[in-house]
């Protein structure tokens, strides 16, 4: 923004560019606006959560500050300089550039809800400073800051606010997690109650919260938002429809807030609508009459009748009492006593001949503000002319209200009460006898009349039965009968010890479970009632520590993850203890068999695997076995093997890890093979590796020695009667495409024809024929030398043979003479004398059938040659090298047969031996 002019005359246009500023302030993106003035104040504005780097402002350009190396005349021939006056909260949220006045957001990301207190008006830090616009709005969060302008010229303090934006960061949530709201049943339509628990947004204006909505309404809720003066929205629960507690008295819902972002974020609490009760229900009997008869002769106490009204309302407004109505005489009121609480009817007065025969009770149930509901109970009272016998009960047990508690573990003919049986009119003979079901026994108590011992025949149990009803029934020789109800309750002791439902306890649970994983759930039944049934569960003395046993639920859990590669079974005991005293328990055992997933790829015994197999080696022949294992168990641990590239020439037997070539295989064409095998196993997913394999092959002597030189048997050397003894004549140079030893090659003349064919000799290494004596005027004519050249082969060496051809003369004059010579077949008997060599390696004698000796014993001299190959490499080459140093010493001619003269030097290549 450019500058606002002088102060004594820009006062109109600086109020418009301030009410621009204030317009842009929140109209515009992170990108900064600002103003400017003589009075060195700047305003920006950006959002909050900004990254580091983000430029806020150019001071300089802003201020409209001239550069140094500027072109216009104003230009300073120093640096402007920038720095910030003080040291206070703005500045680690922004970096200012010293030189170039550019201010950036810093590492510390801005919060503007962190940096902003909500107050009335704007919120500022980094120092106080007056704003020379107009007040800010209530949403403003500025951040204030002094920076110095220098050289001394241009020297001035400028203000910079920065004014924070907020951004929808926050999303509403509820300061508790459950609202609860009583709403009263008969609460009339669009009532209108306020939750006291609204959402908080830290963010505001439209990013704060906007709108309430429930996820389920039920048909008879609604919400309403209402704002007050200072933005403030509270939510309203709105009743769309009647509310009934006796059919609903409860409703769980959600209540969601939601802001007013882009996209917008959401918060949610449960709303819980209790439903709170009013009188609305009067007490109702179920029936209008009741009949009772009663006869005369019944005692004080006895009970006549019940009656009993329901009320559907809760707590006070349930409430119901029982009274007789004003149309029930006085003396039916002393007859019989209601009791207003339970609605009991009992005899009060003692029946008599002139007691009325028949009594209408009328009963009113009475509730709060409601109209008594009415029952008439129809008494009808049966005249009886005599007494009937009496049976007084004197206990020994212990008896409370006509109730004998004995212990289940009480022994037999344990006494219960006494009888006396008496007529009270002393006319009649009274008998008695006991009725009902139990192990008890009434009998008559010797030396006393009408006196009678109750007692027990059998042990009591009280997980077989608790309660026993016996009635001692007396009657008289008129046939006239009493009973005397007793009810034995029987006390529970701690006689039973908790029983699992089963005493091995089989479980399975998969490998790699999650930890604190289920396991089941354990049960023991204890027949026993009341903390002697109360049932601890604790693990035994065997079980490992990482599993665990809820006391209380029985919750068997492991805490680890199980590994089936380490331990597959497990089997400990848990114990189930009640809470008697002294306390029983009982044993289980537990077995927990870790089921397997196919989590273990195959593995190679070796990653490398190396053969040495013999060439020649007959096709689908055994050449090694790879052994590979897979920790898995089952379908998982099943392994394939199979090659991955030289699939043509090799095949693995899947089953036993065989590896068998298709083909005989010939070292001189391929000396070594590489190949990749892979294991895979028969999970879901697979899971797979892979082996290096490198094939070897041991060289066989199958080869002969093949002589380069000379080509032929026909062709023939001129030599010079001047040659001096000791000179080099011509070699016979042969290679062999075996390796180490069967490629030793050794030179011998085992033949000879000539004038004086002992002139010549060979070098049994190099096949060098050398001249060893002087040759005479005698010693002209054709030699012919036969050679043999074989190697050092085992088990049996092989050779080939080769004709050398000298001629002795000055010169060749008749080349058909020679010719003729030479085809006919020459008469040279053969020496069987073996060549000399200084190599003499060591065959052993196989000893067996066995390939594994030979092999053995092939690899010793393989690997053994390796240094003398070498070497004969060595010297072959200086032997080639001084040859043609001496070639102008000794010329090598070889005549043709045409009578013309070449004279040349056959260049020969050594042969390098390779693959041992």
């Amino acid at each position: 923004m450019g500058p606002a002019g002088s102060r004594g005359s820009a006062s109109t246009a600086r109020g418009s560019l301030q009410h621009l500023l204030l317009f842009l302030l929140f109209a515009g993106p992170f990108n900064c606006f600002a103003s400017y003035s003589r009075a060195t104040e700047l305003f920006y504005s950006l959002n909050e959560g900004l990254p580091a780097g983000v430029l806020i402002g150019s001071l300089a350009r802003d201020l409209r500050l001239p550069t140094a190396g500027g072109q216009h005349p104003g230009a300073p021939q120093t640096p402007l300089s920038f720095s910030l006056a003080s040291h206070g909260l703005g500045e680690q949220y922004v970096q200012l550039d010293n030189r170039s006045g550019e201010l950036h957001t810093s590492a510390v990301e801005i919060d503007r809800e962190a940096l902003c207190v909500e107050s009335s008006g704007a919120t500022i830090f980094g120092g106080a400073a007056a704003i020379s616009f107009s007040s800010p709005s209530s949403e403003s969060c500025l951040l204030l800051l002094d920076v110095l302008v220098l050289p001394q010229e241009y020297f001035r303090l400028v203000k910079v606010k920065i004014a924070i934006r907020d951004v929808n960061d926050n999303a509403p949530h509820f300061p508790v997690p459950h609202i609860r709201l009583s709403v009263p049943e008969n609460a009339p339509v669009n009532t209108r109650l306020a939750i006291e628990h609204p959402a908080l947004d830290p963010d505001v204006g439209t990013n704060g919260v906007q709108t309430y909505r429930l996820r389920d309404n039920y048909g008879v809720f609604t919400l309403d938002v209402e704002e007050n003066e200072s933005g403030e929205r509270t939510p309203y629960l709105i009743v769309m429809g009647a509310l009934d507690r006796e059919t609903q008295e409860e409703y769980v819902t959600v209540i969601v807030a939601e802001d007013g972002g882009t996209p917008p974020l959401m918060g949610s609490a449960t709303l819980t609508i209790g439903i709170s009760d009013i009188n609305d229900n009067c007490p109702q009997f179920s029936n209008s009459q009741l009949n009772v008869t009663l006869y005369g002769n019944s005692s004080l106490g006895t009970h006549v009748s019940t009656v009993h009204a329901v009320d559907m309302d809760l707590g006070s407004n349930a409430q119901i009492t029982y009274s007789y109505s004003q149309k029930v005489p006085q003396l039916s009121r002393e007859l019989f006593h209601l009791d207003e609480s339970s609605g009991v009817i009992t005899l009060s007065s003692k029946l008599d001949g002139d007691t009325p025969r028949l009594h209408r009770l009328i009963i009113l149930g009475n509730g709060p503000g409601c109209i008594p509901a009415v029952i008439t109970v129809l008494v009808t009272i049966i005249k009886v002319m005599m007494r009937p016998p009496e049976v007084i009960p004197r206990f020994i047990a212990n008896e409370v209200e006509g109730v004998v508690y004995l212990k289940e573990l009480e022994p037999i003919n344990t006494p219960i009460a006494f009888f006396t049986i008496k007529d009270p009119d002393e006319k009649y003979k009274v008998n008695c006898y006991l009725d009902g079901n139990g192990p008890f026994r009434l009998s008559p108590y010797k030396p006393y009349n009408n006196e009678y011992l109750l007692e027990t025949t059998e042990p009591l149990d009280y997980e077989t039965q608790q309660l026993y009803e016996i009635s001692v029934v007396a009657w008289n020789s008129e046939g006239f009968h009493v009973n005397k109800i007793i009810k034995v309750q029987i006390l529970d002791d701690n006689d039973n010890s908790p029983v699992f439902s089963q005493q091995l306890i089989e479980l399975s649970i998969e490998e790699n479970n999650v930890p604190n994983a289920f396991l089941t759930k354990l049960h023991a039944a204890d027949a026993d009632s009341g903390e002697r049934g109360q049932v601890s569960y604790f693990l035994g003395p065997d079980a490992p520590s990482y599993f665990s046993l809820d006391k209380t639920t029985g919750v068997l859990t492991v805490s680890t993850q199980l590994d089936r590669e380490e331990k597959e079974k497990y089997r400990y005991t848990v114990k189930a203890v009640d809470s008697g005293f002294p306390p029983r328990e009982s044993i289980a055992t537990v077995t927990i068999t870790v089921l397997d997933k196919n989590d273990n790829s195959p593995r190679f015994i070796n990653k490398d695997f190396s053969f040495f197999v013999p060439e020649n080696f007959p096709g689908f022949g055994e050449i090694g076995v790879i052994s590979v294992t897979d920790a898995d168990a089952g379908q998982n641990g099943w392994v394939a093997l199979s090659v991955l590239n030289g699939s043509d020439i090799f095949v693995i037997d899947t089953g036993k890890g065989v590896l068998r070539a298709k083909v005989s295989l010939d070292r001189e064409q391929q000396s070594s093979y590489v190949l990749w095998i892979e294991a895979v196993d028969g999970g879901d997913p697979t899971l797979s590796s892979t082996a290096k394999i490198t094939v070897l092959l041991l060289d066989i002597n199958d080869n002969p020695p093949l002589v380069l030189f000379p080509q032929s048997n026909m062709s023939y050397l001129l030599v010079l009667p001047s040659t001096l003894p000791g000179s080099p004549i011509t070699e016979v140079y042969a290679v062999d495409k075996d390796t180490g030893m069967n490629a030793v090659i050794a030179y011998s003349i085992i033949g000879r024809r000539g004038p004086r064919p002992e002139s010549f000799r060979i070098d049994p290494k190099t096949g060098n024929i050398t001249l060893e004596e002087s040759l005479m005027q005698n010693d002209y004519g054709l030699y012919r030398l036969l050679v043999k050249v074989s190697d050092h082969g085992y088990p049996e060496p092989l050779h080939s043979t080769v004709m050398v051809n000298l001629f002795v003369n000055d010169t060749v004059s008749n080349e058909s003479y020679i010719e003729s010579l030479l085809r006919k077949e020459p008469d040279i008997s053969v020496e069987e004398k073996q060549p000399q060599i200084s190599i003499e390696p060591t065959h052993k004698k196989v000893e067996s059938a066995s390939c594994m000796p030979t092999l053995v014993s092939l690899s010793i001299i393989s690997l053994g040659s390796i240094a003398l190959v070498t070497g004969m490499g060595i010297y072959i080459c200086l032997r080639k090298g001084k040859k043609h140093h001496r070639a102008d010493e000794n010329l090598e001619v070889q005549i043709p047969l045409n009578g013309r003269i070449s004279l040349h030097m056959l260049e020969k290549k050594p042969v390098e031996i390779s693959n041992i």
